[in-house]
């Protein structure tokens, strides 16, 4: 009954009164970009609106992946596209706002070279170990054995929020470790498993199984209050890191040029997603949180996250590649 609900009403937002000014939107299947590996928290989020947006306009929504550069490599096939709303960029905020600290040299202008469509959830990372190679059952732990060891524990990345969570951790708490990148956090959560690697900061999705199924130990969640799907797990705060929150978002958007009125209709039945009791529900289950928003204050938060993920990176000692 609610999915049905949900369907009639982006049914009505999609193919109402707008639909006499310009050709219905979708008349055709939609193409998802997304710029990390399948089973990331911005992946299994983007199949999520891409099942619940087919069944409510009857339409096609096809989720590609194309890894790479750090999400840089999808962001730009959006770029070469028409700015119709047929191939749309699904992403976290890292690719339009952190990247540019990063890179020496960036491909695109976040701000002028994209139409912001609309925000659909925030997402922290939890920190986790293997319990083989570092024995340890809480942060206190794990700073105390980092703190014997210096230099001597690797921590693994599969984007830029993991090694940066990971080298906040370390100016934190004052500890030292050798950061291992990776194409991607399963890749990584691949290698922590099999104990080449001993912590990492992962997202929630493909994170917390690995904690379920008993392979990996959860000592702390990046987020400034407990996950309601793992309650029991704390916060850095709570487990003894001092000023540590690290929060990302995930979100909508087009090549600029696209007509206002086409970036209004899709903002409107993603907002329609993100306020359904199904998102509810489906956030509740991996550990996001539902954060709706207009093309206007995704530009805002887009405005006043690139200086403040560049502090982070200054403050990591991240040197641009």
């Amino acid at each position: 009954m609610r999915i049905a609900s949900l369907a009639g009403a982006l049914a009505a937002l999609l193919l109402g009164a707008s639909a006499a000014a310009q050709p219905a939107w979708p008349s055709r299947p939609v193409t998802l970009l997304v710029g990390y590996a399948a089973g990331t928290g911005i992946d299994t989020t983007a199949r999520f609106y891409a099942e619940r947006l087919r069944e409510a306009t009857g339409q096609q929504f096809l989720v590609v992946n194309k890894v790479g550069a750090f999400g840089n490599l999808a962001a730009q096939d959006v770029l070469r596209a028409a700015p119709d709303g047929y191939t749309v960029l699904v992403t976290p905020n890292g690719t339009l706002t952190t990247n540019q600290h990063l890179m020496k040299k960036m491909p695109f202008d976040a701000l002028k070279d994209f139409a912001p469509v609309a925000t659909m959830a925030r997402w922290g990372a939890i920190l986790l170990v293997n319990p083989r190679e570092a024995p340890v059952s809480s942060v206190a732990e794990l700073t105390a054995l980092l703190k014997a060891q210096p230099g001597k524990l690797n921590f693994a990345s599969g984007n830029f929020t993991g090694q940066a969570a990971g080298e906040l951790y370390k100016i934190r708490a004052g500890v030292s470790a050798t950061h291992v990148p990776y194409k991607g956090v399963p890749a990584a959560l691949a290698d922590l498993v099999g104990g080449q690697v001993q912590f990492m900061f992962a997202d929630v999705v493909t994170g917390l199984p690995q904690v379920r199924a008993g392979r990996l130990r959860a000592l702390a969640v990046t987020t400034p209050k407990r996950l309601p799907n793992a309650p029991e797990i704390p916060t850095m705060v709570e487990a003894g890191v001092p000023d540590y929150a690290l929060v990302n978002w995930f979100g909508v958007f087009l090549p600029s040029g696209a007509p206002e009125a086409l970036v209004r209709r899709i903002g409107d039945a993603v907002n329609a997603v993100t306020n359904s009791p199904a998102a509810q529900a489906f956030y509740d289950k991996v550990g996001g949180e539902a954060f709706p928003g207009t093309a206007e204050s995704t530009r805002r938060t887009i405005e006043s996250d690139i200086p403040a993920w560049g502090r982070l990176v200054k403050a990591a000692g991240i040197e641009p590649e």
